[in-house]
């Protein structure tokens, strides 16, 4: 299950309200914003796109606040060493496929189990 490691609390990222529920997840996701600036899963209805990336594997409630990273490193990462790894616009998956229209890279790995995010 993937973790925060390294997270400068004032640029590392921001908070904002989740737009719907969240179940929780033991991998990472990307997130984007809605018209109304609360956090969706994937990319919502605004042309930001993927803005972040969520690591909370417990489960949480519409409207409350979370921690979105933009700058930061996580570890018990699933990943292949030196790699690069995007976030699927659709549904948030962070895998290493090829950056395009529809995956937006968020970071690379350093060692196979730390993804070092850059969005």
């Amino acid at each position: 299950m993937a973790r925060i490691d390294k997270y400068h609390p004032v640029a590392g990222g921001f908070r904002a309200p989740l737009a719907a529920d969240y179940a929780g997840s033991a991998t990472p996701v990307g997130v984007g914003l809605d018209v109304n600036g609360r956090v969706t899963i994937g990319v919502s209805v605004t042309a930001v796109g993927i803005i972040g990336v969520l690591c909370k594997p417990d489960a949480i409630k519409a409207g409350q606040i979370v921690d979105i990273m933009t700058a930061g490193e996580l570890v018990e990462f699933a990943g292949t060493a030196g790699t690069a790894y995007t976030a699927n616009t659709t549904n948030g998956v962070i895998s290493n496929a090829a950056a395009s229209a529809t995956q937006i890279r968020v970071g690379q790995t350093v060692e196979a189990t730390r993804l070092v995010v850059r969005v």
